[in-house]
């Protein structure tokens, strides 16, 4: 019997019978395939003597191919169906993913394209926690720098060309009324031009100056803070018409740029001698603490209106009413971007009868 139950007999088959009796009358055993209509047979015949000398019989099997294959044709076709629809999915799910993955990417083409230089304002929405959205913080954090440095640089050519415009103006009103053949015009014009010419050439260097504060690499090095405020207190005696007291001197070591650190401090030991009575004392000291070391300077002036103290750190920020208008303006600004450069802050305490200055700089965090 075959192992797979057939629906179909072979008596029904004559013609399968006759081309099999003709195929074995040699004796030999025959394997072949018969084909009629829809039918397909795969048979061996092999020629039985069942008595010797009486005729013989014939053994036939016989299998329907069709019928044998259509298991395995169904398995094959459900397995190609599955295999279809998976990799239909697999596809599906790729495709939401990598535009799941990618759509970031394309709003920061977008907020890139959408930044003209008039509007700046264009930030990528943040959406969940991986490292596209983590490179998203970095690109916005990027933009907000980008957006401050353009309007910092806006802001100081319009300073720039505030402060400027006045000195031009003043030598040209000099030179548009001068008369050659005055000698002593001549003589008046041509000091009001010099005095005009060296305050625009002192803009120009403070304006480098401050270019260079907020831009230079530190030359850091290990100073010991006694012997430096001792330095800066020899270097303060030289300024006349001050009484200098050196109330106190921290113990310890910072690291820090000593040539910038002394510019900055300098520059308040100058304001405090500029804008304080003469004759006057100025106390200048420092201390440290475990994490911080202050450099500061105490003067007698008329001190700094409450609503001025942040201005003044500012480019070209100046008290008119009670601390003088000359000078640039930049001399604190430059004090405050040496001191953010060590990772520090610049400290006020200010009343009607003085201010006092401070240059905080970490000992060694923040650098």
């Amino acid at each position: 019997m075959p192992a797979v139950a057939q629906p179909f007999s072979l008596t029904t088959e004559s013609a399968l019978i006759t081309r099999v009796t003709r195929e074995v009358a040699d004796g030999t055993v025959r394997l072949g395939t018969y084909v009629s209509g829809s039918t397909q047979l795969r048979y061996i015949a092999t020629p039985v003597a069942v008595v010797p000398g009486s005729p013989a019989a014939i053994y036939l099997v016989a299998i329907d191919l069709d019928a044998a294959t259509s298991r395995l044709t169904s398995g094959l076709t459900t397995y190609s169906s599955v295999a279809l629809i998976t990799l239909l999915a697999i596809g599906l799910v790729g495709w939401f993913a990598a535009g799941r993955l990618l759509r970031p990417l394309q709003t920061l083409t977008d907020a890139a394209l959408a930044i003209t230089p008039t509007d700046r304002t264009t930030r990528i929405p943040v959406v969940g926690n991986d490292d596209i959205s983590r490179l998203t913080e970095n690109v916005n954090a990027m933009l907000d720098r980008l957006d401050s440095a353009l309007t910092t640089q806006r802001q100081l050519l319009e300073d720039v060309r505030h402060e400027l415009r006045t000195p031009v103006t003043i030598v040209r009103g000099h030179l548009e009324v001068l008369d050659a053949e005055d000698s002593d015009q001549v003589a008046v014009t041509r000091a009001v031009a010099i005095r005009e010419l060296d305050r625009m050439t002192r803009l120009i260097e403070e304006i480098e100056s401050l270019a260079d504060a907020q831009s230079a690499t530190l030359v850091l090095r290990t100073v010991d803070v006694e012997s430096f405020t001792t330095h800066m207190f020899e270097i303060a005696q030289g300024i006349p018409s001050r009484t200098w007291v050196l109330e106190g001197s921290g113990q310890g070591e910072v690291v820090m740029d000593a040539e910038r650190v002394t510019q900055a401090w300098v520059q308040l030991v100058a304001n405090a001698a500029k804008y304080s009575p003469e004759g006057s004392t100025v106390l200048i000291g420092s201390r440290v603490s475990p994490g911080e070391v202050e450099f500061w300077v105490s003067d007698t002036g008329p001190g700094i209106p409450p609503a001025a103290r942040e201005r003044i750190f500012e480019r070209f920020g100046r008290v008119d009413q009670s601390r003088g208008s000359s000078g640039s303006g930049l001399g604190l600004a430059i004090v405050r971007a040496i001191v953010i450069a060590h990772g520090g802050r610049v400290t006020l305490i200010s009343s009607d009868t003085g201010s006092r200055f401070g240059l905080v700089i970490p000992r060694t965090e923040g650098l």
